[in-house]
């Protein structure tokens, strides 16, 4: 596990009461930053691990608000910014799939209009409006932007195609965005495989899981921890790195 001395930074993760988000909440406040937990403010998982985790010691807030919604997802970043008294680190890790099961890509009848609307607002939409909120703040501290894409925007397959399209969409912005906030902020990627312990909407089949691993050349699924520490990484380290999404999928992509 690499560690860094993070004491006075400041970080907000969104989509961060289960999974890859709190893994990676937990280890910034861990490593001595002040984390804002975002959430859905319906979300009775985000007062409960904001609890768990300041009965440890560490140092975090909750930050409830939609990612999905214009206004809401501004006022969410305003107020986690002024709370902490500024930003080093967003982490954009809020996302949906939109279905409790996966859809083939040949069922286009699944894949309507609202179905295409919520994606896009949430997956790619939200972390644009979250960036465009935080820009101001990451700009003064000089700090960093980490968005957590999928293996599925490189045509690896998914939940949905478009759940694939929003994920390739979000790779390409974060390109557009390490180019749009240089040099003062940099902007990077993760493409997560297959995640253990995701708390994640839609589920795959025993079999469909055991296809996966036996194609992963390291063997295994990747746990919330693997991916929290490629994004750790990325915000505390990589000073030279931008524009750049790294696959964490154990090798799964070659």
């Amino acid at each position: 596990m690499i560690t860094a001395d993070l004491k006075g930074k400041k970080a907000l993760v969104t989509g961060a009461a289960s999974g890859i988000g709190l893994a990676t909440a937990e280890l910034l406040a861990r490593m001595g930053a002040k984390v804002a937990i975002n959430d859905l403010a319906r979300s009775e998982r985000l007062p409960k691990e904001v609890e768990r985790l300041r009965s440890t010691g560490v140092d975090v807030i909750a930050a409830p608000g939609d990612v999905g919604d214009a206004k809401d997802a501004a006022r969410m970043v305003e107020t986690a910014a002024a709370a902490m008294g500024g930003l080093d680190y967003l982490v954009n890790n809020a996302g949906t799939p939109g279905t409790d099961r996966p859809i083939p890509p040949s069922d286009l009848e699944r894949q309507d209009e609202a179905f295409w609307q919520k994606l896009l607002s949430v997956n790619l939409i939200g972390p644009f409006r979250c960036v465009r909120a935080a820009a101001p703040h990451l700009k003064k501290s000089r700090g960093a932007i980490v968005n957590t894409a999928s293996i599925s925007a490189f045509g690896r397959g998914g939940s949905s195609s478009v759940y694939c399209m929003t994920k390739a969409g979000l790779v390409s912005m974060t390109k557009e965005l390490a180019r749009g906030l240089a040099p003062e902020v940099r902007v990077n990627a993760i493409a997560p495989g297959l995640v253990q312990g995701s708390n994640w909407q839609c589920r795959w089949t025993e079999d469909e899981v055991d296809s996966d691993v036996a194609n992963i050349p390291l063997q295994r699924p990747g746990k919330i921890e693997d991916y929290a520490e490629a994004i750790f990484y990325l915000c505390a380290g990589a000073p030279y790195i931008t524009g750049v999404t790294l696959m964490v999928d154990g090798g799964l992509s070659i």
